[in-house]
């Protein structure tokens, strides 16, 4: 058969439109979005035709559905959509960070129509944007003012920009991080106009170094969280307190990026992470942190400082670049109030998931063991697990904890199983096993957790 033969057997974009093979999933989509799926799966058709394969025109047909098929699987898995974590990552960058309160969530689904961004209900005028936000912000970390913008990268940057464009900002070098995405600090100060001075070494920085490096070009000093790995060993560095003091008797304005947003102490997890509250008490002239982390709440970047140093930003032309919008507002008020209140570990679910003992999770493992019906020639334990705090924040550090571990099966296809119905379910594998830490499963999530594992379990292929 010649080819000019074979592609006559290609079906038409309508009559794969018409065809009842199409299923209803197929016809709910977009009408575009469908029709270009169609054109694909036709073009690859008429490859599969012209590199020799044979196909009857039916057989064409159930080709361009299948394929059609198969792209809309592919851009289901981009779909953003709710997950159960079971990676034991508390603070998994890919999931979205921290989940956030019921309150937050409510305040923003309130927040998401028309709502008083900058207006004061009392008295009938404009207000500030964010006002209440910052207010909160201020007084939750004890600081003079407080702004908000769209991420801890755009903090720095803006940060940076306002204080120290054109001139020097001296930060040591075993602080010069670079974090997932390729975000690298040397080239956000760069794009700040603001000249890096590194001083010290990578692993020892003296407070000396910093005092022997300012000069007339210096325009701050700057502390920067590590916020994805650790140094151990032979390491020194000056606290943000010893920075103070030297900028405070230089005249030097100081910067600490904590990033992480660490409220409270977390000694009592066995967790060191310096705090906002402290850094502010420290004195430093401007705090920087993301809301995604440890403060439990939307992504944004938050300052927090000496009104000196903060109303200046706040009148920037960058910060109608990078404000954050009314229901990001919405969520960090409420996040901040939950703080304010005292009720964070009851309410946050990031400090709810940190504070469950390793007994309380033992004991759900072993409830969710005991109701899964495992095939034969498949085993699920009860393992220890160790969680991690993760999402650039504690770095190094780590939780003990309980989950499942499921051997005597395909681990891809069982992963795959898993993360491919609503909702996914995303574990981790380790040497050929899939494990499924139980410390980020929310207890309204088990029972679905039991129904979807059940499932994969049965689809898996495995000898019953």
């Amino acid at each position: 058969m010649s080819s000019a033969e074979k592609l006559r057997n290609l079906p038409a974009v309508d009559e794969v439109l018409r065809s009842p093979q199409l299923s209803e999933e197929f016809l709910s989509q977009p009408r575009p979005q469908l029709v270009e799926w169609i054109r694909n799966a036709i073009a690859r058709c008429r490859g599969e035709l012209l590199n020799g394969k044979d196909l009857t025109s039916d057989e064409a047909l159930r080709y361009v559905i299948e394929e059609t098929g198969r792209q809309q699987r592919q851009e289901n898995g981009r779909c953003q959509q709710a997950v159960i974590n079971a990676t034991g990552i508390l603070l998994h960058t890919n999931l979205g960070r921290a989940p956030m309160a019921d309150s937050a969530i409510s305040r923003m689904r309130e927040s998401s129509g028309y709502a008083n961004v900058e207006m004061n209900l009392t008295s009938g005028k404009r207000s500030g944007r964010g006002e209440r936000a910052c207010r909160l912000l201020q007084q939750l970390a004890g600081a003079e003012d407080a702004v908000v913008v769209n991420n801890c990268a755009a903090a720095t940057m803006l940060v940076l920009q306002a204080v120290a464009s054109e001139r020097e900002v001296i930060v040591s070098r075993g602080q010069l991080v670079e974090i997932g995405g390729g975000y690298r600090l040397p080239e956000v100060f760069a794009a700040s106009g603001a000249t890096l001075k590194e001083v010290g070494t990578t692993n020892r920085t003296y407070l000396r170094d910093y005092e022997n490096a300012i000069s007339e070009q210096t325009g701050a000093i700057i502390r920067v969280h590590r916020s994805n790995f650790y140094q151990g060993g032979f390491v020194t560095e000056p606290d943000i307190a010893d920075l103070v003091a030297l900028g405070k008797e230089r005249n030097v304005p100081v910067i600490d990026d904590l990033g992480s947003g660490c409220m409270t102490d977390l000694s009592q997890y066995g967790l060191q992470e310096p705090t906002v509250p402290g850094s502010v008490q420290a004195g430093a002239d401007l705090t920087l942190f993301s809301g995604d982390k440890l403060f439990g709440g939307p992504q944004a970047g938050i300052i927090v400082g000496t009104s000196e140093f903060v109303e200046p930003l706040r009148r920037n032309p960058m910060m109608r670049a990078l404000r954050v919008d009314k229901v990001t507002l919405a969520a960090i008020a409420a996040t901040a109030e939950i703080h304010l209140s005292g009720r964070a570990t009851e309410e946050l679910p990031l400090l709810q998931m940190m504070s469950r003992s390793a007994e309380s999770i033992h004991e759900t493992a072993q409830r969710v063991h005991g109701e899964i019906r495992v095939p034969p020639g498949a085993q699920l334990q009860v393992v220890e697990c160790i969680s991690e705090v993760g999402g650039g924040s504690v770095p190094g550090s780590s939780i003990p904890g309980y989950g499942l571990q499921l051997t005597g099966t395909d681990s891809e296809l069982m992963a795959k199983l898993l993360r491919s119905e609503a909702p996914a379910v995303l574990g981790r594998i380790s040497d050929d096993t899939v494990i499924l830490d139980l410390r980020t499963v929310a207890a309204d999530q088990i029972p679905t957790l039991i129904v979807r594992l059940q499932a994969a379990l049965d689809s898996a292929g495995v000898p019953s």
